[in-house]
């Protein structure tokens, strides 16, 4: 073999050059893509989080960690004997008990 019969060996970037020509071609489309994929997820994501349900055990669990308020028998008597004693007293807990939310 003689040196006029091989092939000139081509360089990696020469064999690189149309797949870099290509991909600066396309640059702007790969962005959009890739920007609307990473929304998509972002939306996809937001979406998943705002309809999820916690399960039976998270609930017994945070129901089991609340105490009840308790209220003293005594406390209660006492209101009780005031509110009838008492007609301006009685008439603030007809109306509170009608419309709590009035001041």
């Amino acid at each position: 073999m003689s040196d006029t019969d091989a092939k000139p060996k081509k360089s990696i970037r020469d064999t690189l050059a149309p797949i870099g020509a290509a991909i600066k071609r396309y640059m702007v489309l790969w962005f959009v893509i890739l920007l609307a994929a990473v929304y998509g997820f972002v939306v996809y994501r937001i979406q998943a989080a705002a309809t999820a349900e916690p399960s039976d055990s998270e609930i017994s669990a945070k129901v089991q960690a609340t105490s009840t308020p308790h209220i003293d028998q005594a406390v209660v008597d006492q209101m009780q004997s005031l509110q009838d004693h008492s007609v301006n007293v009685k008439t603030l807990f007809d109306q509170a008990r009608s419309n709590p939310f009035q001041e």
